[in-house]
């Protein structure tokens, strides 16, 4: 049993509330447990230069923690650093990966996500609760994207197989893994570090199930999120 009641395959509870930003095209706060992230999606006109005449548009993204949404301050200004931006590219390539950049041609689709309460998994958070301000921004344009995407965290904490670690059982892991879906378990991204010794193929397959049978409990609250919205 883990420090919040939770079986080691139960996510923390997910609610994602759409709609949230007046002015951006979408928008959404995505929250699994104490961990809520504010996602929003501008359309720009334009694509980059490396893409001018290609027919493609664009989707990018960028991360950022807000001062107080950890456990100390955290300074501000630290969006281009090392780890923020690592972030910010991983959610550029989980977005892409549902949108035929076709049919944005001349449009940039910019997600930004901001952790307001950072209690472990503010990456999958922002990718999940960053689909649907995108998906919302593209329906501004009658456009809807080609297939959800959703991310969770999971992770080997004493030896234990774990879904949707909070920063205590985080900070704690032996084994650090960040899964990007697509419905039916097909996968977009793995992102596995041994934070101590190794892990073995077996380990790394029975986590990647149990993320695939986790994020079904996304992308229904990301459905309905869209639906409400």
């Amino acid at each position: 049993m883990r420090q919040d009641g939770r079986q080691p395959q139960s996510l923390r509870p997910v609610l994602i509330k759409a709609g949230v930003n007046p002015y951006a095209e979408g928008s959404a706060i995505c929250a699994f447990g104490r961990t809520e992230v504010l996602c929003t999606a501008s359309l720009e006109a334009g694509a980059p230069r490396f893409l001018e005449g290609s027919g493609r548009g664009w989707v990018t993204a960028e991360y950022a923690m807000l001062p107080r949404s950890t456990h100390t301050r955290t300074a501000r200004g630290h969006v281009g650093a090392g780890r923020a931006q690592e972030i910010s590219r991983l959610i550029g390539r989980s977005l892409r990966a549902c949108v035929d950049l076709a049919a944005l041609d001349g449009y940039t689709l910019r997600v930004d996500c901001d952790v307001l309460v950072a209690d472990g998994g503010t990456r999958c958070a922002s990718i999940s609760g960053g689909f649907v301000a995108l998906a919302l921004a593209l329906a501004s344009l009658g456009r809807t994207p080609r297939l959800p995407v959703a991310a969770v965290s999971l992770g080997r904490v004493e030896g234990g197989l774990l879904v949707d670690l909070c920063y205590e059982e985080d900070s704690a892991a032996e084994l650090d893994l960040n899964l990007v879906l697509a419905p039916g378990g097909r996968i977009i991204e793995v992102q596995c570090t041994a934070e101590q010794g190794t892990f073995s193929p077996v380990e790394l397959a029975s986590l990647v199930e149990m993320g695939a049978t986790a994020a079904e409990a996304v992308f229904a609250a990301q459905l309905k999120a869209i639906e409400e919205a």
